[in-house]
């Protein structure tokens, strides 16, 4: 699922503004995460732009549950959370558990949830 990559890099030269700290511009642009990493993380922040899977995430936050729960607390078809729960799944958001016919979901690991709870905590802050 992962696109072509869209970024460029751009000229290496200097901008000709005095800086502070001359070496300050080249140690940063060590620090850079890779190209892949940088587009890793666009597509996980893409996926979660869709607030039924965002909505799949909240739901999930609490705990496992199968589709059909799911398809009911997110008021969806079955059918509409299991291609969600795909892409999900293909980003490493969610992982299944299989208990004889059912198929339970849960979100990946700690990381999701707490990508989930800053998200949101960022968005229901007051604003002074």
């Amino acid at each position: 699922m992962t696109r072509p990559s869209k970024l460029t890099l751009a000229s290496t030269e200097a901008c000709g503004v005095e800086h502070l700290d001359p070496n300050a511009t080249e140690a940063r642009r060590d620090r850079l995460m890779p190209a892949h990493a940088a587009e890793a993380l666009a597509e996980i922040f893409r996926v979660l732009g869709d607030p039924t899977r965002v909505r799949i995430i909240e739901v999930l936050s609490a705990g496992e549950l199968c589709v059909c729960d799911l398809a009911s607390l997110v008021a969806i078809s079955e059918s509409a959370v299991s291609h969600q729960l795909r892409l999900l799944r293909n980003m490493r958001l969610v992982r299944a558990r299989r208990a004889g016919r059912q198929v339970y979901y849960t979100l990946d690991d700690q990381h999701i949830l707490s990508l989930f709870q800053q998200g949101l905590r960022h968005v229901t802050e007051e604003r002074g």
